[in-house]
């Protein structure tokens, strides 16, 4: 975004409600133009919004459109507002968690599930830009979540930065295997518990494929033969989430751990 695009954005997102910037009163609203962006994106992918693809589903110009929003990253912002779950949405949720770990699980959690209903969120959400009520109420709520840890404010931005990572990477991995909500970890909605698909999920899918070359050259990668072979008899496989989690929580709580003892 230049600073001119982050100057509108700001406005768009944060400031009063947006009247025209010319031309007679049209009905349109900021909703009704992130509505329409955010279906086009869930159907065609962020690639596939245009302006004037908007301005289509919506009954207007283009140039109608353009004076309420000035361009598309201004448009995109306005999308992962709208497709952004309510963070309120987590509270009950995080209510009833069980300490710190089982706040960020939860919020963890969350954050995939809106991934998974919006693919198009992890290319819309990274690099520098303004975010939004909605994304700005989630990252309050995981630093909530680490209140009383002990950790500085470094620490803590840091540890949900972490945890964003992981659950973007096992996001990425979903998409790219065309897993999408179908896949293992979360079934729906920001406040949903953990749930396993271990014969559909990105992990069983690769490990097909890895057993199909191992059945012929598996003499010379012994190793992953063993552990293919140790997941074929014992299970586990589209844990990562799951796992990911708990070894970050492990190494945050070492670091919590000197922190409440120092």
């Amino acid at each position: 975004m230049s600073g001119e695009e982050w100057g509108a954005a700001l406005r768009l997102l944060w400031g009063p409600p947006v009247r025209p910037a010319r031309g007679p009163k049209r009905g349109l609203t900021l909703e009704g133009i992130a509505g329409a962006g955010v279906g086009i994106a869930d159907r065609q992918g962020l690639g596939g919004v245009s302006m004037q693809l908007v301005a289509g589903e919506l009954g207007v110009t283009k140039m109608a459109l353009y004076r309420y929003v000035p361009g598309k990253s201004e448009l995109v912002a306005l999308m992962v507002e709208s497709a952004m779950p309510e963070p309120v949405l987590l509270d009950e949720a995080l209510a009833g968690a069980d300490g710190w770990r089982g706040r960020l699980g939860v919020w963890a959690r969350g954050l995939l599930a809106g991934f998974r209903e919006h693919p198009w969120l992890l290319e819309a959400t990274v690099g520098a830009r303004v975010m939004g009520p909605k994304e700005i109420g989630w990252m309050e709520r995981a630093l909530v979540a680490l209140d009383g840890c002990g950790l500085s404010g470094a620490e803590a931005m840091d540890t949900v930065v972490l945890v964003t990572g992981h659950v973007r990477g096992i996001a990425e991995q979903e998409r790219a295997a065309g897993g999408g909500a179908s896949g293992p970890g979360v079934t729906s909605g920001p406040g949903a518990t953990s749930g396993s698909d271990a014969a559909s999920g990105p992990d069983a899918e690769l490990g097909k494929v890895l057993g199909e070359v191992m059945r012929e050259h598996g003499e010379r990668y012994p190793a992953l033969r063993a552990a293919l072979a140790s997941v074929a008899e014992h299970g586990g496989q589209d844990q990562a989430l799951e796992f990911g989690l708990e070894r970050i929580f492990d190494g945050v709580g070492l670091l919590v751990e000197r922190r409440t003892r120092g």
